[in-house]
C-alpha cells in the first residue's frame, strides 16, 4: 500500500512528455449526512499557535500511515519533528489494507491507537464519516484544495497525489527503453521485469485492471509469460532495479520531474494509462491528542509542504506543479476519478484480483512492513 509524502523519487521520462489533457469533472454533491457533519470555517490559528497549542495538550501524535518499509515515513516524521519541538510523534507504517481494519477492531473494542489515519483505501473515509467515526475539520487552505481531494464537510482531505506507472533502469534498457506498457510483452524482456502484485495492492490491481481493458487479455496473458519477479509492496520494483535484479519495473510511484541522471526513470506514455490518486487523511473523532493531528493537518496542506511535494504534482489548486507539469486533475489518463470509485465497488475488486490471481498465481511472501498485531504504537 502505498505511503505519502515520502516515497524514493525515481527518474522520470522528460518532464515536458505529453501526458493528454481534459476538462476536470464537476465537483462532487454533499454527502446525506452534511447537516450533521458541519465542520464551521476554515482554522485561522498560525502553525505556531497550533504548535503551542499541541504541546499544551499534551505534545503527543499517533499517525498511522499507509506505507511498505517500517522506515518509509522516517523523513516525513524527522520534518515534522524539526519544525514542531516538543511533540512526540508516533508513527506506524503499514498496508492500508491492514490498518483500516486496524482501525475497525480498535474501534470496536474501545482501544483506539492513532489520532489520525493517512490511508490508500479511500473508500473507507466515506464509510467511517457516515458511522460517525471522524472529526469534521477544515484546515488552512482547505478553500484551495481541488474538489477531488477535500470532503465538503471536512470529514477528510487528500494530502498528496501518488502516481503509478511502469520504470526501467536506463542502463539496462539502453536506447531501446520501453516506449509503452504495451512493450512490456516484448519477448526479449523475458526475465527482466519485476512488479508488485496486483492482487495484493488496490492501487496497482487498478493499474492492471486499466492495462487489461486497454491492451487486452491477450496482453496480460503474453505479460505473464514472461517470467515476472512478482513481490509484496509496491517499492518492490524499484528495489529489484536498483539491486540489479530487473530492468523494468510495474506498479510503482516515481516522479517526473526528477533528474535525468537517476539510475531509474519513471515513465508515463502520451495517452497511455497510468493511475493517480490523493492520499486520504482525516482525523479520528475519538482522538486523544486531536489538537496535534489538526497541527499535522495543516503542515501537511501548507502551500510550503505541497511546494516540496516529492512528484512535481500537489493536491492545492494555489500551487504550481513543478517542472512544467500541469495539475494532475488535467490528465485524463491519471485515471483520478477512476479509482475511487474502484475502490468503493469492493465486489469488482474481489473479481479483478482473483482473475489476475489465475494469470499471475497466488501472492507469496511476509508483508513488507512485517505483521504489527492489533494495537501497534500504543
Amino acid at each position: 500500500m502505498s505511503s505519502f509524502l515520502s516515497r524514493r523519487s525515481v527518474l522520470a521520462t522528460s518532464a515536458g512528455a505529453a501526458l493528454g489533457l481534459g476538462a476536470a469533472a464537476a465537483p462532487a454533491t454533499a454527502s446525506p449526512s452534511a447537516a450533521r457533519y458541519a465542520s464551521g470555517p476554515e482554522e485561522t490559528r498560525t502553525l505556531d499557535e497550533l504548535h503551542q497549542a499541541a504541546l499544551a495538550e499534551g505534545g503527543k501524535l499517533v499517525l498511522y500511515a499507509g506505507g511498505d518499509t517500517p522506515t518509509q515515513q522516517d523523513r516525513l516524521k524527522a520534518a515534522f519533528t524539526r519544525r514542531f519541538p516538543g511533540i512526540d510523534m508516533t508513527l506506524i507504517v503499514d498496508y492500508s489494507k491492514y490498518h483500516d481494519v486496524r482501525v475497525d477492531n480498535q474501534l470496536a473494542t474501545g482501544s483506539l491507537v492513532p489520532d489520525v489515519v493517512q490511508l490508500q483505501t479511500l473508500h473507507d473515509f466515506p464509510r467511517w464519516k457516515e458511522q460517525g467515526r471522524l472529526l469534521p475539520y477544515k484546515p488552512a487552505g482547505f478553500s484551495k484544495l481541488h474538489h477531488r481531494f477535500r470532503d465538503p464537510q471536512g470529514a477528510w482531505v487528500a494530502g498528496a497525489v501518488i502516481g503509478f506507472s511502469y520504470m526501467y533502469a536506463p542502463a539496462a534498457v539502453g536506447s531501446d527503453a520501453p516506449r509503452t506498457p504495451l512493450d512490456l510483452v516484448d519477448p526479449k524482456w523475458k526475465g527482466k521485469i519485476a512488479s508488485s502484485y496486483p492482487h495484493d495492492d488496490d492501487a496497482v490491481l487498478f493499474l492492471y485492471k486499466l492495462y487489461a481493458e486497454r491492451y487486452g487479455w491477450d496482453w496480460v496473458a503474453r505479460l505473464a509469460a514472461q517470467d515476472v519477479r512478482f513481490a509484496r509492496g509496491s517499492n518492490s520494483p524499484e528495489d529489484a532495479i536498483s539491486a540489479g535484479q530487473a530492468a523494468i519495473g510495474v506498479g510503482g510511484a516515481g516522479s517526473l520531474t526528477a533528474s535525468a541522471s537517476e539510475p531509474v526513470q519513471w515513465a508515463v506514455a502520451d495517452g497511455h494509462p497510468f493511475m493517480a490518486w490523493g492520499q486520504r487523511l482525516a482525523v479520528l473523532r475519538q482522538a486523544k491528542n486531536p489538537t496535534a493531528a489538526k497541527l499535522y493537518l495543516n503542515w501537511v496542506l501548507s502551500a510550503q509542504r505541497q511546494q516540496a511535494a516529492f512528484n512535481g504534482w500537489s493536491v492545492r489548486t494555489d500551487v504550481t506543479p513543478a517542472g512544467g507539469l500541469r495539475p494532475i486533475w488535467e490528465y485524463p489518463n491519471a485515471h483520478l476519478d477512476g479509482f475511487p470509485r474502484f475502490m468503493a465497488d469492493r465486489a469488482e475488486v474481489e473479481r479483478w484480483k482473483q482473475t489476475f490471481a489465475l494469470y499471475f498465481g497466488e501472492v507469496k511472501g511476509d508483508p513488507t512492513p512485517g505483521w504489527l498485531g492489533l494495537h501497534p504504537g500504543a
